[in-house]
């Protein structure tokens, strides 16, 4: 990796870890336990609240809570964009056994070297990195899926009352920095798009530098050299998946994990969008699934969601841990505020149920 490349992977990486901090701190600050609301406390459920938890009086400067769709819609090009170009990276320059490196090598010396490879064929010579860029691709397809899903509930699934707000400023924040999800619904500093924009990237900063000037070149070829977008990206359909399945076991329970988390979810806000199937403004209490034992499943699932994540990365990577903190101490917030508006609401609503986590909090 050139030193170039090397210093903006770091700056990125360390904005990276900024931000989540500067996220997550706010929440532990007003999750301290105090014998009366802090105005912090009040200050940040009113900026970042939405749907059931926004208070009725509290409707001047919001926006529909349907306009969710439009920050998914962004997740979704984002991090196709950003898939499909470590992808492509990790084919070209990342292969991941010496047969396909010396394959890589003869291809360039018959097609007289291209300008790409001769830039970039010293960069992903380590194994370690090598495994490491085809692991942020597997990370990548993860949260593909996972963002693909949630725009999909945003337009067919949940049935958006007329009357469920959220405030306009985590809406601008989210059109203006691009980064936030419907779980992460009490940090003013971090919002819906901002969020899927910065885990996606998250997820593949040992390789994003390389990743962007490669594909800069890569397209410098096609506008300059006249080249055609499949010879670019070659018709060896095999050879995009195969490095894949040689990932460890880490990588395969941290997937299983995922799709556990994701599963519950999709069962979770499958029950809430039934709860109002004529968009009436009442709600009612949520049965079935993981509703049984707590008030939020949905977040109780994000978590491990991201918790799979996190065990598919490996654990080595202290940026993707600062993003599970994050996601923990905002939706455990969400949660604990979700179970109050749940017992003042109503009154024959289930004692046994927690927060989030079942039989303790």
């Amino acid at each position: 990796m050139m030193e170039g490349e090397w210093r903006m992977e770091a700056g990125l990486a360390w904005l990276l870890k900024a931000a989540w901090i500067a996220g997550t701190l706010p929440i532990l600050v007003a999750s301290i336990p105090s014998s009366r609301p802090s105005p912090f406390h009040g200050v940040l459920s009113e900026f970042a609240s939405r749907g059931k938890t926004r208070k009725p009086s509290s409707q001047k400067w919001t926006v529909p809570q349907s306009f969710f769709s439009q920050f998914y819609a962004v997740a979704v090009v984002w991090t196709t964009i950003l898939l499909l170009a470590t992808w492509h990276y990790a084919y070209k320059m990342a292969p991941l056994d010496s047969e396909s490196l010396h394959f890589s090598t003869i291809a360039s010396h018959l097609t007289g070297g291209s300008h790409t490879f001769s830039l970039h064929k010293s960069r992903s010579t380590s194994a370690e990195h090598r495994y490491r860029v085809w692991k942020s691709v597997f990370l990548l397809l993860l949260m593909e899926l996972h963002v693909m899903r949630r725009l999909y509930e945003t337009l067919y699934v949940f049935n958006y009352s007329s009357t469920a707000r959220m405030h306009i400023f985590g809406y601008l924040t989210g059109l203006l920095n691009d980064i936030t999800f419907r779980e992460l619904k009490f940090s003013p500093l971090i919002d819906i798009e901002d969020f899927y924009i910065a885990a996606p990237l998250s997820l593949c900063t040992c390789c994003a530098a390389e990743v962007f000037n490669f594909m800069a070149d890569q397209v410098a070829e096609i506008n300059v050299e006249g080249r055609d977008l499949l010879s670019i990206t070659g018709s060896d359909w095999w050879g995009y998946v195969k490095p894949i399945t040689k990932l460890g076991w880490f990588e395969w329970i941290g997937a299983a994990i995922f799709i556990w988390g994701w599963v519950h979810q999709c069962r979770c806000h499958t029950i809430l969008g039934s709860l109002r199937t004529d968009r009436t403004d009442e709600y009612q209490i949520p049965h079935g699934d993981w509703f049984e034992l707590v008030s939020s499943p949905h977040y109780l699932a994000e978590m491990i969601i991201y918790a799979g994540l996190l065990v598919a990365s490996g654990g080595t990577d202290f940026t993707i841990w600062l993003l599970f903190v994050f996601v923990v101490a905002n939706l455990g917030f969400a949660a604990a505020e979700t179970q109050g508006w749940y017992l003042h609401k109503f009154e024959d609503y289930p004692r046994k149920r927690r927060a989030y986590l079942p039989y303790i909090y």
